[in-house]
């Protein structure tokens, strides 16, 4: 799927990007990096599409996503330690 039939999708479902983003628990920054490669990856344009059938047979798929309880993914890695916990080790180290 295209990002701009994406875009038109979302407006289908009557849900804007930052919405969506939030809802299904991905940066919104990680989804606007789509358009420069032109293309969603297959999983989000599926979620997009059943959104928007959902909302056509009437049902609320906000509701129904926030009952799943999703929760953000972390970056984890040397890259990403938390500069306290690293003050903390540099001190134990000397």
């Amino acid at each position: 799927m295209t990002f701009i039939e994406f875009k038109k999708h979302l407006l289908d479902a009557e849900i804007t990007l930052p919405k969506f983003s939030k809802l299904i628990k991905v940066s919104e920054k990680n989804i606007q990096s789509y358009k420069k490669k032109g293309e969603v990856p297959n999983p989000i344009a599926v979620i997009v599409v059943c959104f928007v059938e959902m909302k056509k047979a009437g049902l609320d798929y906000k509701e129904i996503i926030e009952k799943l309880e999703l929760t953000a993914k972390t970056k984890k890695g040397v890259g990403f330690a938390n500069k306290s916990n690293k003050s903390a080790d540099d001190s134990k180290q000397n």
